[in-house]
């Protein structure tokens, strides 16, 4: 049929009706195109033309017509149909870009090549490096178990040949196809999803191809190159988003670790400061002559909780306000330590033992209820370790303190003494003042802890302003401004503390000057023989209160002393009252302590003189009638009147 131009004005030359009729029904086409008729539409003109006899030219014009028209049809619907999947890639890139994690990206490219593809089923494969096969990554409209847990070796079934390829793949028959390798176990599994028609892409990064992207049908089915055009461009894009969904991922492992690095970093720093600050005020508390509770207070600024020390059995010697809390066993736990060398846990509860070589002498425990850093173990660790130096100063300087004044001491004990002056001033550097009243003590220990005894010792002295010091198998200790029986009661109860053993103390004095000690020292031995001959030992006692046996032993021989330390009651009450009690106590021994007798010696009625007696128990105790008291008595009785009222000044 002639193509006439749309502006050429009408011929009517050799033109009959059916010459019109052929231009109408051409004309139809047009308007079939128009509408987006149906393929079965476009034969109505050519029917009609041969029902109205229409001659074959134009018959034969309109059959022309007629597969222009079709394809002009086909055309615009492929037009249609690339607009569409182009927005469809369009609108799966714009999709992809949005997502963030890997299980993301390839849940949504699964789905969305079914979509695209109208298939039954969609599924994604990722090839496993490390086991040399392929396994199924992620399906949509599967119903098959099998079919989702499938590992496909290399080279095997279709997707072995799209991987090895690199090139798409379809099937319209999968088990009819025989241009890949079947196997038994693939097989099945496509069996039991039902699958026939199957189109593979592979999915490729760089120079390698790292799955493959399959649509695939429960029917036979041919895929148009169009389908596998568009499933390669959606592997295109999968392939770039899931790249960059693994750059993703991994760039946010990095910031992951690059924080947690961070944290790590900062947490290390502020430990390495703690330790640092910690440091210097261990050297402070040591140069400035500290002790073990500044270390302590040290300790719980630094790390927080609470701080106990314990001595070298395990028990606790001090804490920090609010401590004193302590594990189960914590002897277990020191002897732990000290063996590790290193902090022992126990709960909330950390120990450090504090060591000098082998000898354990006490550690520290730590009640906090987080946990502490190897670094904040350390501070721990170092705190025991200046606790250790603190303690091993402290008793070198006792021990050389306790020599200078044990060898003072042993001097004033001689039976010679040369420049006093100069015994003076070297007390006077002890912090001693011998022209002060001095109480001796000797006391009298086991030898086994005699020198746990001695160094107890020197710890009061030091305390109080005194000397210790071993002498003649014995500990001398010497005491200011106390009296002899309070000093030898105060040293029995330390120094038995320190030992664990009884001990025996005998006391005298006062004393005074350089010479005054030796005489004192010898009393007081005495007086600490006597107490153990009496079976009294591991008791205390001066001259006084040994009653006439002290009296014996005294170095002054204190008679006012004695009389007033027995009779006292007694003759303060004939002094307020104005009676003679005394004169009546005379006679009752005089007559051989008969009251009968002694109320004719008195020329006084019996009973009278029961009742004074009974006056005198009540001043005396119930005691005084005593074979021993009453001994004591009667030599008071004597020497009050011997010396008279001079022995009472």
């Amino acid at each position: 049929m002639p193509v006439v131009p749309r502006d050429a004005a009408p011929t009517t030359a050799g033109a009959g009706p059916a010459a019109d009729d052929a231009t109408t029904w051409a004309a139809e086409y047009l308007g079939l195109l128009l509408e987006d008729a149906a393929p079965i539409a476009y034969e109505g003109p050519l029917v009609r033309a041969r029902a109205a006899g229409a001659p074959p030219a134009v018959l034969a014009g309109l059959e022309r017509a007629r597969l222009l028209a079709l394809q002009v049809r086909d055309a615009f619907e492929a037009r249609r149909r690339r607009e569409s999947e182009l927005s469809a890639l369009f609108d799966t890139a714009s999709d992809l870009a949005t997502l963030r994690s890997v299980d993301e990206v390839l849940t949504a490219i699964v789905r969305r090549a079914r979509q695209l593809l109208g298939t039954d089923v969609s599924y994604l494969t990722l090839n496993d490096d490390a086991r040399g096969d392929t396994y199924m990554r992620v399906t949509d409209g599967s119903v098959s178990a099998r079919f989702q847990a499938l590992r496909l070796p290399m080279g095997e079934g279709l997707g072995g040949l799209v991987a090895q390829s690199a090139a798409p793949y379809a099937t319209a028959d999968y088990f009819a196809d025989a241009r890949f390798h079947h196997t038994d176990v693939i097989n099945s599994g496509v069996r039991e999803e039902g699958l026939v028609a199957i189109l593979g892409v592979p999915l490729i990064r760089g120079p390698r191809v790292i799955g493959v992207l399959y649509a695939a049908d429960r029917s036979q089915r041919s895929f148009e190159r169009s389908e596998v055009a568009l499933l390669g461009s959606l592997a295109a894009h999968a392939a770039i988003a899931l790249d960059n969904a693994r750059l993703l991922e991994e760039t946010r492992a990095a910031l992951h670790e690059l924080s947690a690095a961070g944290r790590e970093l900062r947490e290390h720093t502020a430990s390495v400061e703690r330790a640092a600050g910690a440091h210097d005020r261990f050297i402070d508390v040591v140069l400035h002559g500290g002790g073990v509770e500044d270390v302590a207070a040290a300790v719980t600024e630094a790390l927080g909780g609470r701080i106990t020390v314990l001595d070298e059995e395990g028990r606790a010697v001090s804490s920090s306000p609010g401590g004193g809390e302590l594990p189960a066993d914590p002897a277990a736990a020191l002897t732990l330590a000290r063996s590790t060398g290193r902090t022992v846990r126990d709960g909330s509860w950390w120990t450090a033992a504090v060591t000098v070589g082998s000898e354990l002498l006490g550690g520290l425990v730590l009640h906090r209820d987080d946990g502490l850093s190897d670094s904040d173990q350390r501070i721990l660790e170092r705190a025991a370790l200046v606790t250790a130096l603190l303690l091993l100063i402290r008793r070198t300087a006792g021990e050389a303190e306790g020599r200078v004044r044990g060898e003072l001491l042993e001097e004033l004990l001689g039976s010679a003494l040369r420049d006093p002056d100069g015994l003076r001033e070297r007390a006077r550097r002890l912090g001693a003042d011998l022209d002060r009243p001095y109480a001796v003590v000797v006391l009298r220990v086991e030898e086994a802890c005699r020198g746990r005894a001695l160094a107890a010792a020197g710890h009061l002295a030091a305390l109080r302003g005194g000397l210790a010091g071993a002498h003649d198998g014995a500990v001398v200790l010497c005491l200011p401004d106390v009296d002899a029986a309070t000093a030898a009661a105060t040293a029995r109860r330390e120094v038995a503390a320190a030992a664990g053993r009884p001990v025996t103390a005998g006391g005298a004095g006062p004393a005074r000057g350089p010479g005054g000690v030796a005489p004192a020292h010898a009393e007081a031995r005495r007086c600490a023989a006597t107490l153990e001959a009496l079976g009294r030992a591991g008791e205390s006692a001066g001259a006084a209160e040994l009653g006439f046996v002290g009296l014996l032993l005294g170095e002054g021989r204190e008679v006012g002393g004695f009389v007033r330390g027995t009779l006292g009651p007694v003759l303060d009450y004939d002094a307020r009252r104005g009676t003679d009690l005394v004169g009546t106590l005379r006679a009752y021994f005089d007559a051989g302590a008969s009251p009968a007798r002694a109320a004719e010696r008195l020329s006084v009625h019996v009973n009278t003189v029961t009742q004074r007696l009974e006056r005198v128990g009540r001043l005396l105790g119930r005691e005084w009638s005593a074979p021993d008291t009453a001994l004591e008595v009667q030599l008071a009785l004597r020497l009050h009147r011997l010396t008279g009222s001079a022995a009472l000044d």
